[in-house]
C-alpha cells in the first residue's frame, strides 16, 4: 500500500482532511520520505519517523512518533484529545499549519535532526 493509495481509501470528510496534514508536512519536511509506517502515513528523515497521520470513524489523529512531544505542547494542545503519543482532531477540521510546525520542530529536536 502506497500513500496515496491509504488516502485514496478514507472516507470524506477524514480524506481532505488528511490531505491537509500531508501537503503542509510535505511543506516543512521538503527532504523527507514518504511511507507507510504502522500501517498509516508516515514521513522520515534519516531513517527516523517524524510524523504520521490516520483517519479512524470518528476522528482524525497525528502521531508523532514519540511520546514526549506532545507533553512538550501541552499548553498549546488544549481543547484537543490527546494523549502521550496521539493527538486526536475532527474529521473535517485539520490542524493548523502552525501547530504542525511546532510538532515537527520538537520531534526534530529530540533527534538532532537540522
Amino acid at each position: 500500500m502506497t500513500v496515496d493509495d491509504y488516502l485514496d481509501g478514507a472516507p470524506e470528510p477524514h480524506g481532505s482532511t488528511l490531505r491537509q496534514i500531508r501537503s503542509t508536512l510535505r511543506e516543512l519536511l521538503p527532504g523527507a520520505t514518504e511511507t507507510i509506517s504502522y500501517g498509516m502515513p508516515a514521513f522520515k528523515e534519516s531513517g527516523k519517523a517524524i510524523a504520521g497521520y490516520a483517519y479512524f470513524k470518528n476522528h482524525c489523529s497525528y502521531f508523532p512518533h514519540s511520546g514526549s512531544v506532545l507533553p512538550v505542547l501541552a499548553a498549546e494542545l488544549e481543547g484537543y484529545d490527546w494523549s502521550d503519543g496521539t493527538l486526536r482532531f475532527a474529521t473535517n477540521q485539520p490542524l493548523p499549519p502552525g501547530l504542525i510546525e511546532r510538532l515537527v520542530a520538537v520531534r526534530r529536536d529530540q533527534l538532532d535532526i537540522r
